[in-house]
């Protein structure tokens, strides 16, 4: 029996086959015609792996590493060539964990000391398992099966994982030759998949680097990010002083009904680390706070609660932010395929904004807009103000660090703060969490019950604010005086429950499937907190999940 393959990114050409089909067999019909290599297929909605085989009538998109889902199966399936190429060298009883994604790659540490010749020969060995084009294999076993395997690769946490979940029956494990791991997302068919990486020695680890999503040509060139570095080192320590390290460990607090303690202790090191920047301030001597961040950083509590130990130190502060200095409703500028554009610098009246700046720091008395998106437009006479002696100008945005918005008040009086949550936690060793998830599931959250927006709405939205970030907002951290890591360890746990049934609503019809089903894949691993009057309500999770005295 025949049936037809509609390819979505291809004008909807057709391909017509007889009873089953692989994928990776329908990609070699077209990739020529694709602009970048592919490592995923999106099937009727829902990511499959190119080993798929399809048996019916369909719609397929072949995803490369523009895609989220998709850059992830190239970093993982790399990964676990690293690992292979390192156990052939150094042997099987070498542990190696990749902790998080900085200086355009993946830091990872190893319990064997990389020499420089050590690297080279790791870089060797990796490009000959490229070269010879070998099978990754996906078999599925029972999670009894997969906890032997966790013990047999010396992999405690995973095995902890594995005992603490109760809602899953069976675990995909990879194979590459003698080399098997687990993994929590897809991987490519064969190691020929991965042609770009490249290695370098760093601290006490190593930066596997590798294409990213704004040019999947090349590998992505290295960036120093050593604030960056410090935030998730702090970020560890903080972990390893609650006594959760991994996703098990979390579990393992819920399951004993241990929570209250780490929840008063993660919100401490918060009240401290914000009591130590405004310590930082006080003695630069700073009259201009700028607080940039992504979106769902928490950057308006973290503000609020920052004036507050302004105020403790003896300031007082005038809170603005960079959205009331919106252009007015002609004078909007559009982006490259014709949308209104609210996230580039050219959408701010920075004109308006420096020279109000400039007159507040002067002692005059200046008429600060409100901008109203009803009109749309700036609302003047409702904020006649002018600053006292000691008085502090906190503004938050972000462009909050874009010197253009500042370029008129000298260094000397401006502290500049980065805010991120960068989580300490993993699922385990290889298998990491992203920033950008964590962040994605903080604003599903907030815009369905702040704003009344659906979660396939925020999904759909989600690819074009990582693309603004990237532009306006990553490539100025490097300027910040200090960072703040906004992430609540116990988080996902909190969220789990308000996500999952927003998650779940959305149909297989719906384009935002995939990155749903994908979503709730990586909740399942995380057992729920239920009760929330343990949250006290200045903290940070209060803004997504409601609940703050800061954020009405």
């Amino acid at each position: 029996m025949k049936h037809n393959i509609k390819i979505l990114n291809l004008n909807d050409k057709v391909i017509t086959f007889e009873d089953r089909i692989r994928l990776e067999d329908v990609l070699k019909q077209v990739k020529d015609e694709l602009p970048y290599p592919v490592y995923l297929a999106k099937l009727d909605n829902a990511y499959r792996a190119l080993t798929h085989i399809t048996e019916h009538d369909c719609s397929i998109e072949f995803l490369d590493m523009r895609n989220q889902e998709a850059w992830l199966v190239y970093q993982n399936s790399l990964i676990l060539i690293f690992i292979k190429a390192v156990h052939d060298l150094f042997g099987k009883k070498v542990l190696v964990t990749v902790n998080n994604s900085l200086n355009k790659g993946l830091y990872i540490t190893s319990s064997h000391r990389f020499s420089e010749e050590d690297v080279k020969a790791t870089k060797k060995r990796m490009k000959e398992i490229i070269e010879a084009n070998l099978p990754i294999n996906k078999e599925h076993v029972t999670k009894e099966g997969a906890r032997i395997l966790a013990r047999q690769q010396k992999l405690a946490e995973a095995g902890k994982l594995l005992e603490s979940i109760t809602n899953i029956d069976d675990i995909e494990v990879y194979s590459l030759e003698d080399e098997m791991q687990i993994f929590y997302n897809l991987l490519v068919p064969s190691t020929a998949y991965v042609q770009m990486f490249d290695i370098d020695m760093y601290k006490n680890g190593l930066i596997l680097r590798y294409p990213h999503p704004a040019d999947p040509s090349v590998i992505a060139p290295y960036e120093e990010q050593e604030m960056l570095y410090n935030a998730f080192s702090e970020a560890t320590k903080w972990g390893q002083l609650m006594n959760v390290n991994f996703v098990c460990d979390l579990n393992e607090r819920i399951l004993y009904d241990n929570v209250a303690e780490m929840v008063l202790m993660q919100e401490a090191l918060h009240e401290k680390r914000i009591s130590d920047i405004a310590d930082m301030i006080k003695e630069k001597k700073a009259r201009v706070v700028l607080i940039c961040g992504p979106s769902s950083s928490g950057k308006t509590t973290f503000a609020k609660r920052l004036c507050v130990q302004l105020h403790v130190n003896g300031f007082k502060t005038l809170y603005m932010g960079t959205d009331d200095y919106y252009k007015e409703y002609d004078e909007r500028v559009y982006d490259e395929n014709g949308e209104v554009d609210l996230e580039s610098i050219r959408a701010i009246d920075t004109e308006l904004f420096m020279k109000q700046i400039s007159e507040l720091l002067e002692g005059k008395e200046v008429d600060i807009p409100r901008y109203d998106f009803s009109i749309p437009g700036k609302v003047f006479g409702e904020r006649l103000t002018k600053l006292d002696k000691n008085q502090l100008v906190v503004i938050e945005g972000i462009h909050a660090m874009n010197d253009e918005l500042t370029a008129n008040i000298s260094d000397d009086d401006k502290f500049k703060i980065y805010i991120s949550p960068f989580t300490p936690i993993s699922i385990d060793h290889h298998n990491r969490i992203s920033t950008t998830d964590a962040r994605m599931l903080r604003r599903l959250v907030r815009d369905y019950k702040f704003r009344n927006s659906e979660a396939e709405r925020t999904i759909s939205m989600w690819p074009k604010v990582r693309s603004s970030e990237d532009a306006n907002i990553f490539p100025y951290n490097s300027k910040a005086d200090v960072f703040f890591n906004s992430n609540c360890i116990y988080e996902f746990a909190v969220l789990k429950k308000y996500a999952e049934p927003l998650l779940k609503r959305i149909r297989r019809e719906e384009p935002e499937y995939g990155e749903a089903q994908r979503m709730l894949s990586f909740l399942k691993y995380f057992d729920p907190i239920y009760d929330e009057y343990i949250i006290p309500n200045n903290s940070i999770l209060r803004e997504f999940i409601g609940g703050s005295v800061i954020v009405k």
